[in-house]
């Protein structure tokens, strides 16, 4: 694979080689723990489909999680007499730790898990890793939830994961269907820059993976497949799901403040689709627009209730004012972080401040719209002050956005992917250095700035 990149973000996907002499090209874990009766059949039929359908070298690994029955001595003796089976133990206990300490030293360019019960039919392994393989993807997952999938199971765990899924879409707002099923891939390039953002050790660690690479813009491809739930399953439903939804607290919390570094896992221009210039379109521009219409209608709606509110105690002016100014600091925190990607507290007072100014305007045009209905007639119904009030944001909205794009949030335009390819280093002059000292000239070489990740739209990663 090709290993060259700009600073912060990943090589582009390639295709990997049809022979690579000396490692595998597909690593399959299986994590367990105690799983003395199962794991022999299990890695046994996994080996035979992969000898028999796989077209690519390819490496079983046992992670023990810390097992205090036979599975150690059952794993010795399957890597002992099965060529390409080997075994890793670890002391403590948790599948997000197995899979994080043996994907971190895998050779293989295409990691792969699955459970030991093998719920999972084995026909979709290859489906599932022949995208990362082609360079299409960056990770992989079964879904049991997509329209082709054809599922066996009992209606409590059916209830606990769609409703688990529900909430991962509306409160992170993940858009990959099943982030429960012990069925994924992912690629090695892809994994040396994830892992290390990872924090759970357990069962979670799927969801949070998941979350930050679609976040961060990676592609995602979702295989149906089908599943035939284990009855002799150990998994502990309640308390998983309160570690689950403790997890998603703790991601919700950090995706808010900003304080992943999501850059590092930025694919360099080019290898996207969307990435390509339009014609006539500023980049980023129909993403934005459909962002501060969403957010917009929105404040607007927060706007009305307020002013119905505080329109009970004060008078027209007094309560425009107060429901503008509320309104005003909610909306410039929404479109900063969700209109323009704006992340982390770095200039978040001067955006506030700029846009009280925006809401200067906005009260203008209120204000005057509320005077210009009192001077036309005395005591106008509720109803009409609202519509006026309606019409008059909607005047100030084109105007606020363009305020918005231009002055508050300029520095997309400067430092998207687009920018970063047209203000390349080789094609701007430099400063004659020859009078200049050592420092001085450092700084007056132009140095190209990597592609941030609010710099594409995480949104649509598949």
């Amino acid at each position: 694979m090709r290993t060259d990149s700009s600073p912060g973000t990943l090589p582009a996907r390639e295709h990997l080689p049809a022979t690579d002499a000396g490692r595998p090209v597909l690593d399959v874990v299986i994590p367990v723990y105690n799983e003395e009766k199962d794991l022999q059949p299990c890695v046994r039929r996994l080996h035979a489909h992969l000898t028999r359908t796989f077209p690519y070298s390819f490496r079983i690994t046992v992670a023990d999680n810390a097992s205090t029955d036979a599975t150690p001595l059952v794993a010795a003796r399957l890597a002992a007499e099965i060529p390409g089976v080997r075994t890793v133990r670890l002391e403590q206990k948790g599948r997000g730790r197995a899979l994080r300490t043996v994907w971190s030293a895998s050779d293989a360019p295409v990691l792969a898990y699955m459970d030991v019960d093998l719920s999972t039919d084995l026909n979709a392994l290859l489906p599932l890793v022949a995208p990362l393989i082609s360079g299409h993807s960056d990770l992989a997952i079964g879904s049991r939830l997509a329209r082709a999938s054809r599922v066996v199971r009992g209606p409590k765990r059916e209830f606990v994961s769609r409703a688990y899924n529900l909430i991962l879409r509306g409160s992170l707002q993940a858009r990959f269907s099943d982030a429960q099923c012990g069925f994924k891939a992912i690629r090695r390039d892809v994994a040396q820059a994830l892992l290390p953002l990872v924090e759970d050790t357990g069962w979670f660690f799927d969801t949070e993976l998941l979350v930050l690479a679609e976040r961060a813009g990676l592609r995602i491809h979702e295989v149906p497949v089908d599943w035939v739930d284990d009855p002799d399953s150990t998994v502990h439903i309640v308390r998983t799901a309160t570690d689950d939804l403790k997890g998603v607290w703790r991601i919700g919390k950090a995706l808010a403040a900003g304080s992943l570094p999501l850059d590092r896992l930025a694919r360099p221009f080019g290898d996207d689709p969307r990435d390509r210039e339009l014609t006539d379109v500023p980049h980023g521009l129909a993403r934005q627009l459909v962002g501060f219409c969403v957010v917009g209608g929105l404040s607007t709606l927060f706007y009305l209730l307020l002013y119905s509110a505080f329109r009970q105690a004060v008078g027209p002016q007094t309560a425009n004012a107060l429901a503008l100014l509320v309104s005003a600091v909610a909306n410039t925190a929404a479109n900063r972080r969700l209109t323009f990607g704006v992340r982390g507290r770095g200039g978040a007072v001067r955006h506030q401040a700029q846009g009280l100014v925006v809401f200067g305007i906005g009260l203008a045009l209120t204000s005057g719209s509320l005077i210009a209905l009192n001077a036309a007639g005395d005591s106008p119904a509720h109803s009409t002050e609202l519509a006026v009030l309606i019409a008059a944001n909607l005047a100030a909205t084109v105007l606020r956005f363009l305020l918005f794009r231009a002055w508050v949030f300029p520095d997309r335009a400067e430092t998207g992917p687009l920018a970063v390819i047209a203000a390349s280093p080789y094609d701007r002059p430099c400063r004659p250095t020859a009078h200049l000292s050592a420092d001085e000239a450092a700084d007056a070489v132009p140095r190209p700035r990597p592609v941030r990740p609010h710099d594409t739209d995480p949104g649509d990663a598949r």
